[in-house]
């Protein structure tokens, strides 16, 4: 992204982000810097994000890896401005991601205008209990704070149950968040039945959900139902199950092992990764598939895979037909 910064500001833009805008494609709502002569193909294009006026990148990098103590900061600053330099436009935190958000602030301080930035909260705070109007409203000051932020771009509500969410409280806090200008999109993290209320509620203008090829109740259910909505596809390749030769016992990739044991996918001549990324990143309804990762030479071949484009519609099929074969009935992993 640094590389058209200058031709940014020769246009008489502030950021780059405003140079994307720019270039919008109004047929089909992807950027195309070709335009312009600054395309390189190592550079991500860009969005709509959904019906709530911002643009996002394909991919977004999942920045939970780099909240890590054992993670040195010199790591996770490459790691964040490698992101940027790729053409990655969202990036994605917690509160409870460690120290995520203050290395964001810390290392992406400078750049802010640069990406969309997610992140989520709700759960106890400052002696406010999980899922009150005041543990919220702490974890939007306090995400502001560390993040070093103005504003928060996405802030979600991170996995509350469908029981909490029919008191409306907090989507009345998340509005009143935005009326302050303290937060611009309003969304809800979750899966199955909880996202299926969050999405139909018109309460929220986004949402972060599991898509991928072992986990699809969210995208057949509700993603590609809701068009007007901001949708994040996280853990977009499975988890890496193909890592493991055998059943992985206690492992959070055993679930996704297992189920493609059962979906007997057959990638052809791509590896497991991009083939599993390219689904869940063109999926249809979703506009950023985020990727979890404390490694630079990760990220970039992750931006590789995804500018490949979608997968070709024979594979699209036999992904389809083994879904319907033996994982019609399958709930989405929470």
């Amino acid at each position: 992204m640094r590389d058209i910064i200058p031709l940014a500001r020769r246009l008489g833009l502030s950021t780059a982000t405003d140079l994307t805008e720019l270039v919008i494609n109004e047929h089909d709502g992807t950027s195309s810097l070709a335009a312009l002569g600054v395309y390189n193909e190592s550079m991500l294009s860009n969005q709509r994000f959904g019906d709530t006026g911002l643009n996002v990148s394909i991919l977004g990098l999942g920045a939970g890896q780099i909240g890590q103590n054992d993670v040195p900061e010199s790591v996770a600053s490459d790691v964040l401005n490698g992101a940027l330099d790729l053409g990655v436009t969202l990036i994605d935190t917690a509160a409870s991601y460690g120290l995520s958000e203050e290395r964001i602030g810390r290392h992406l301080g400078h750049r802010r205008d640069e990406f969309v930035l997610s992140t989520k909260g709700g759960q106890a705070i400052d002696g406010y209990p999980d899922w009150s109007t005041g543990s919220l409203s702490a974890s939007i000051e306090q995400s502001l704070q560390r993040t070093r932020s103005e504003r928060i771009d996405v802030y979600l509500l991170h996995s509350c149950p469908v029981e909490v969410l029919r008191r409306g409280d907090l989507q009345d806090t998340l509005d009143q968040a935005v009326a302050a200008g303290k937060i611009r999109i309003a969304g809800y993290i979750g899966d199955n039945e909880h996202l299926a209320f969050a999405a139909d509620s018109g309460r929220f203008a986004a949402i972060e959900t599991s898509i991928n090829i072992a986990d699809q109740w969210n995208l057949r259910h509700v993603v590609g139902h809701e068009t007007d909505l901001g949708v994040i596809a996280k853990r977009p390749i499975a988890n890496a199950p193909w890592r493991f030769a055998e059943r992985p016992i206690g492992n959070y990739a055993e679930l996704y092992w297992q189920r493609l044991r059962e979906l007997h996918l057959d990638p052809r001549d791509l590896d497991w990764a991009e083939f599993a990324l390219r689904f869940s990143a063109y999926a249809p309804g979703v506009h950023c598939a985020i990727v979890g990762t404390a490694k630079l030479a990760n990220l970039r071949r992750n931006v590789e895979a995804a500018n490949h484009g979608p997968l070709p519609q024979e594979m699209l099929t036999d992904i389809d037909q083994a879904w319907q074969r033996v994982g019609s009935d399958w709930a989405s992993s929470t």
